[in-house]
């Protein structure tokens, strides 16, 4: 999958595309679905939360081992989404073309 990706990149840089506007594209798109999974990870917390009350009104003794994983999960996805969004701006003050950053 990273092969095709890169063949892909490489083939709109052979059109004459302009890297800047490529980059941003790709930054624009990952951070969408970075977003996107952080979204899902907070609904299955969500989730989570209400079956283990639901099962703590039954006096069901339950095991929580699924929600640290979303939490690690989260945290490391927040920070991608951070770094993803400093790439972004270090891109729009370099002087890219307006039209592509937006």
């Amino acid at each position: 999958m990273e092969n095709a990706a890169a063949d892909r990149v490489a083939a709109r840089l052979d059109e004459g595309s302009d890297p800047t506007g490529l980059i941003v594209t790709d930054l624009v798109a990952l951070i969408g679905h970075v977003q996107a999974s952080l979204r899902l990870i907070e609904a299955a917390i969500a989730r989570e939360a209400v079956l283990a009350a639901r099962q703590a009104d039954a006096d069901t003794v339950v095991r929580d081992d699924v929600t640290p994983r979303y939490l690690t999960a989260s945290t490391a996805l927040k920070a991608c989404d951070a770094g993803l969004g400093a790439a972004l701006d270090r891109l729009r003050d370099s002087g890219a073309p307006a039209r592509l950053l937006n």
